[in-house]
């Protein structure tokens, strides 16, 4: 209280101390009295009802659950003051708690025992469990037009299965129904049902056994409304007729309003992409009694013309101006378009190189001018990584690796940060192998969209063959450039020595012929589309990657690396329920590499084999190839490649995956006969660990030769397949 003896009395102070005491939660009634002393001193007299305190907690009724678990659901505790409030709250999350462990048929109350001499009170749940309960089906009535499974689709209320458990389905949860309707409603509403009506008390709760619901969901549709006529009114700098191509629901359409929402828009685009910024479009709907359709009227209030005045950059720390300008396809002088502003924003948001990106227009004392408006937030661009790992192929690996995504060489004062250019440097040191890589990349050589990178690596690796360990030394410089829609070209030259080391006596002479060092100089160029939705945990698009190489002759080397090989790589993704992120991934791979010259054959380190994480996945790594006298894989001069793979989430980012992989190897080149095949079926997981991509996969061989025939593969692997 603020009010003190010998001070002034002020009525709004000990509103004040009032309002204060009861916010303490200790009383149930307080009441100030007035005591007179004299004519100008009285004494006030504070009359307080404390609350009872809690003295007990207690749970009748439950068998399944026990008293110490569902404490840890309610706030209530023994020697705190008694608040009848907080009591039902408890009781609400106690149900809460039930019905997400399966029952939900339980009931709960409660009473207070409160003893007037003590001042205490016992507060007692009762609890009538019921039986634990899965959801066995999920019924519609009235559903006439639409089919049950749609319905279910929108639904997060799932039936029973195999992953329940882990996933958290199959039971009834009060709230999530709530929801469910709310988004059955609105999906009819999509398809033209605007009078739907699904009331929640004529939701059918059937039990045919105690431990089993169907749920029945009884639905009035209506009718189905469509469009009528589609007018515009204001427009004057464009024809009613042009309009009308732009917008896609027509007459006749199903009335559906979230496309009609998506016309309005694209109307503002299209007026917004000539530079007339302040256009705003109205979307009128008028039902027509004699048709019973909707006529809809977009009523149009067209602004001026608005030229860009100049770019404005803001909340760039580190990262250059001109970094930020040469993503943009719209510049000073140019007609404003909203349409190139928001492609200026998509590409900003590409380079990763902030963490929040907004392109507006921005008001300029300049008629007919606006100025463009970028307010980035800068991100992390640079990374310190290191750990270890294990993979099934690689064994245990210790690692470290350091890149920055927004790389300025000559820049040391931010700490070579701001240019755009890439940098990574990458040490790895396992039992099988080893790794050191650097590289650069300058995206934007001479201020123009192509880039040019290099990189120097060494690496060395014994899991290729138990005959002979192998090391790579050399580097690569290459240039990339966009050159037509979503097509990209890569043109790259690599110089290699290949060494092959720790020969065994044992191996066959084809092998043996190669120990030691040869160089190999080449060019390649590389066609690539991409149009995935992601990178990892793709669920839609396609990726294709054209290659060719050519090695020796006219380049130098040793002749024994004179030839030449044809590469396609492919991948198509379907998503199959969009609602339950289910996935269909198919992925094609074909090549042919050929000697010529003074070359007898190509060496047998750069022939094509399968087997392993990263294709037969029912093989041994390289198992599956042509093989010399010894029966040792020398690898072959043509393959084909197909893998089927269907996958789903189980709880995000854990996804569940089947697939199917078949692929050939054969000898000579351009021989594609696919009669020695061998293929694979299995299942695995894809999850994230330290945020990379990581598949465990179990693959088991279907047809195979008696060579490569060694059982089942048990595959991890980081990384992903495209």
């Amino acid at each position: 209280m603020q009010i003190r003896e010998g001070g002034e009395f002020d009525e709004l102070m000990l509103d004040r101390d009032i309002r204060s005491l009861y916010r303490t939660g200790l009383f149930e009634f307080i009441e100030v009295k007035h005591e007179p002393v004299d004519g100008n001193t009285f004494n006030l007299v504070v009359e307080v009802t404390p609350k009872f305190r809690v003295f007990a907690v207690k749970f009748e009724g439950n068998q399944k659950v026990k008293s110490a678990r569902l404490e840890k659901e309610v706030k209530i505790r023994p020697n705190l003051a008694l608040d009848e409030r907080q009591v039902k709250e408890d009781a609400e999350k106690l149900r809460e708690y039930y019905q997400k462990a399966g029952y939900n048929q339980v009931n709960i109350n409660y009473t207070i025992d409160r003893d007037r001499v003590g001042g205490f009170g016992t507060v007692i749940f009762k609890i009538r469990e019921g039986a634990k309960v899965k959801i066995s089906d999920i019924k519609f009535a009235g559903n006439a037009h639409v089919a049950p499974r749609k319905l279910r689709g929108q639904m997060e209320t799932k039936k029973w299965w195999v992953f329940s458990w882990l996933t958290g389905s199959g039971r009834f949860k009060d709230d999530q129904f709530e929801d469910d309707l709310d988004k059955l409603r609105d999906y009819y509403r999509e398809q033209g049902f605007l009078d739907v009506d699904i009331p929640q008390d004529k939701v059918m709760f059937n039990y045919p056994r105690p431990d089993r619901l169907v749920l029945v969901v009884t639905i009035n549709e209506g009718r189905q409304y469509r469009i009528g006529e589609v007018s515009f009114d204001g427009n004057k700098l464009f024809d009613s007729r042009l309009l009308g191509r732009v917008v896609r629901q027509r007459k006749g359409s199903v009335f559906t309003p979230s496309k009609l929402d998506s016309d309005r828009e694209r109307l503002e685009d299209f007026y917004g992409k000539d530079g007339y910024l302040d256009t705003q479009v109205r979307l009128l709907r008028k039902p027509n009694v004699g048709t019973g359709n909707i006529d809809v009227e977009y009523q149009i209030r067209e602004s001026e013309k608005f030229n860009v005045e100049s770019v404005v950059i803001e909340g760039n720390t580190k990262t250059k101006s001109i970094v930020i300008l040469r993503e943009l396809v719209l510049g000073p002088g140019d007609v404003f378009s909203t349409v190139l502003m928001k492609i200026s924003k998509l590409r900003l948001e590409n380079t990763r190189f902030f963490e929040d990106t907004n392109v507006t227009p921005q008001e300029t004392n300049i008629p007919g001018r606006r100025n463009m408006r970028i307010a980035v937030r800068e991100g992390r661009t640079g990374n310190l990584t290191f750990g270890a790992g294990f993979s099934s192929l690689e064994r245990a690996t210790l690692f470290a690796e350091v890149s920055q995504s927004n790389f300025d060489i000559f820049n040391r004062r931010s700490f070579f940060q701001g240019d755009g250019q890439k940098f990574r440097l990458r040490l790895q040191l396992g039992s099988l192998s080893s790794e050191v890589v650097l590289s650069f990349e300058e995206p934007w050589l001479f201020e123009r969209q192509l880039a040019l990178g290099f990189s120097v690596f060494r690496t060395s690796s014994e899991y290729n063959s138990t005959f002979y360990s192998q090391v790579e030394t050399g580097f690569e410089v290459y240039l990339r450039k966009h050159l037509f829609e979503l097509w990209n070209g890569r043109l790259g030259y690599t110089y290699e020595i290949f060494d092959i080391q720790d020969v065994s006596p044992s191996a066959s002479p084809i092998i043996q012929a190669l120990a030691g060092s040869n160089a190999s100089s080449s060019i390649a160029l590389q066609l690539e589309r991409d149009t995935r939705d992601k990178i990892i945990n793709t669920t839609a698009g396609n990726r294709v990657e054209a290659n060719l190489m050519f090695a020796g002759g006219p380049l130098g080397g040793s002749k024994i690396n004179n030839f030449y090989r044809l590469e396609f790589r492919g991948s198509q993704f379907f998503p199959v329920f969009e609602t339950q992120a289910q996935v269909l991934s198919l992925i094609a791979r074909g090549g042919v590499i050929q000697n010529f010259g003074d070359s007898t054959d190509v060496p047998y380190y750069r022939k094509f084999y399968l087997g392993g994480p990263n294709d037969l996945r029912g093989f041994e790594f390289r198992d599956v190839s042509p093989r010399d006298e010894f029966d040792e894989p020398i690898g072959g001069k043509t393959y084909g490649f197909f893998s089927a793979e269907y996958s789903l989430d189980i709880v995000s980012p854990i996804r569940f995956a089947i697939f199917y992989d078949a692929g050939f190897v054969n000898r000579k080149a351009y021989d594609f006969n696919p009669s020695t095949y061998n293929d694979n079926f299995g299942f695995g997981l894809r999850l994230f660990v330290a945020g990379a991509p990581l598949s465990l996969d179990f693959g088991i061989p279907i047809t195979a030769d008696k060579l490569n025939k060694k059982g089942n593969q048990f595959n991890f692997s980081f990384g992903t397949r495209f």
